[in-house]
C-alpha cells in the first residue's frame, strides 16, 4: 500500500503544481534546441572578422594599386605646370596666327597663286606655332586631369624640341666660318623676290633702313632684280627701293616712295647724295657678331625653361604612378 501511494502521489504532487507539468513540455522544447559547437563559433567569428576587415587587408594586391594621396608640393607643381603650359600654348598660337595670316595676306595681297611653300618663311611660324600648341595642349590637359598617357606625350615633345635647338646651335658653331656665305644667299633669294613676297620685302626693307645700308655689296646689286634692272619696261627701271635712301621721308613725317627712283642711273657720287652705298652683308654679319652672346644667353634661358617643363611633368608621373609599382 505504502508503495501505491508514493507512485500515486508523485503525479498527484505534480498534478498540483499545475504550472509546473506545463513546463516540462518546454524545457524538453529547450532542451532539445541546437546549440552552434565551438567549431561553428570559431567559423562564425572568423567570418564575421573577415567581413569586418577591409578590402586592402583581403586582398594584397589591391593595395598597390591605389596612388598616393598628393601633398601640397605637388599640388603647387602640378598648378605650376599648368600655368607653364598655358604660356606655351598661347605663344604658340600667336605664332600660328602670324604665319597663317602672312600666308593668306600675301595670297590676298598678291591675287595670284603663293609662291612655293618650302621657300614661305612663314611657313617656319606655321610649323613652330603648330608644333608649340600641340605639346603645350597636351601638358595642360595632362595637368589637369592627372593622364600619364598625355604627360609623357609632352614630355617627348618638349625632349624633341630641345633636341633640335642643341642640334642647330651646333651646326651654328660648327658652320660659323660659313655664316657670311650663307647670309649673302639668304640676302640674294629677298633680293630677287622682294616684289613677289610681301614678308620679305618687310624684311629687307627693315634691314636696310636700321642698319643704314643697300643691297647686298653695295647699292648696284639691285640691278639683279628684274623689276629695277635697268632694262625693265616699268616705272622701277635703274631704281632702288626707298629703304636705301638718306632720308626716306618727305617733310619728316610721310613716307618717300620715289626717294631712289634713277638712282641706278646716277655716278656713285651723286647716288651717294642720295642712298646707302654699303651693302648689307658686312654691316649684318657684324651685327650678329655682336649679339651672339645675347643669342647664347636667350638660347640657355629657354633650354633651361624646357627642362623645368620637363621636371615638373616628371615629378606629377610619379605622383600618379601606383604606390606598389614605386618599389
Amino acid at each position: 500500500m505504502a508503495l501505491s501511494r508514493a507512485r500515486l502521489s508523485w503525479p498527484r504532487g505534480a498534478a498540483g503544481g499545475g504550472e509546473s507539468t506545463r513546463l516540462l513540455p518546454q524545457e524538453s522544447r529547450l532542451v532539445e534546441l541546437p546549440y552552434p559547437s565551438s567549431d561553428d563559433d570559431d567559423d562564425d567569428g572568423s567570418l564575421a572578422a573577415d567581413m569586418d576587415l577591409p578590402m586592402a587587408e583581403q586582398d594584397p594586391g589591391a593595395q598597390r594599386s591605389v596612388p598616393r594621396k598628393p601633398g601640397t608640393f605637388s599640388q603647387c607643381v602640378r598648378y605650376l605646370a599648368f600655368l607653364w603650359n598655358l604660356l606655351f600654348l598661347l605663344l604658340g598660337l600667336l605664332a600660328l596666327a602670324v604665319g597663317v595670316w602672312g600666308m593668306l595676306a600675301k595670297g590676298l595681297l598678291r591675287g595670284e597663286r603663293l609662291a612655293p611653300l618650302g621657300s614661305d618663311p612663314m611657313l617656319l611660324f606655321v610649323l613652330v606655332g603648330l608644333g608649340a600648341s600641340a605639346v603645350s595642349l597636351a601638358g595642360c590637359l595632362g595637368a589637369l586631369r592627372a593622364s600619364p598617357c598625355l604627360l609623357r606625350f609632352f614630355v617627348g615633345g618638349v625632349l624633341t624640341f630641345g633636341g633640335l635647338e642643341v642640334l642647330g646651335g651646333l651646326l651654328l658653331l660648327a658652320a660659323q666660318h660659313r655664316l657670311r656665305d650663307a647670309l649673302r644667299d639668304a640676302l640674294l633669294l629677298c633680293l630677287l623676290r622682294y616684289q613677289e613676297e610681301p614678308d620679305l620685302r618687310f624684311l629687307v626693307d627693315e634691314v636696310q633702313r636700321s642698319l643704314r645700308c643697300c643691297g647686298l655689296g653695295s647699292y648696284r646689286d639691285w640691278e639683279t632684280n628684274p623689276y629695277f634692272n635697268c632694262s625693265a619696261p616699268g616705272a622701277q627701271a635703274c631704281s632702288v627701293p626707298a629703304s636705301c635712301c638718306l632720308d626716306p621721308w618727305q617733310n619728316g613725317t610721310v613716307a618717300n616712295a620715289q626717294c631712289a627712283v634713277g638712282v641706278l642711273r646716277l655716278g656713285e657720287v651723286a647716288a651717294g647724295a642720295v642712298v646707302h652705298l654699303g651693302g648689307c652683308v658686312a654691316q649684318l654679319s657684324a651685327w650678329l657678331r655682336g649679339q651672339a652672346g645675347g643669342v647664347a644667353a636667350a638660347a640657355a634661358v629657354l633650354v633651361l625653361v624646357e627642362a623645368a617643363g620637363v621636371v615638373m611633368a616628371l615629378k606629377m608621373l610619379r605622383d600618379i604612378a601606383p604606390v606598389g609599382a614605386r618599389g
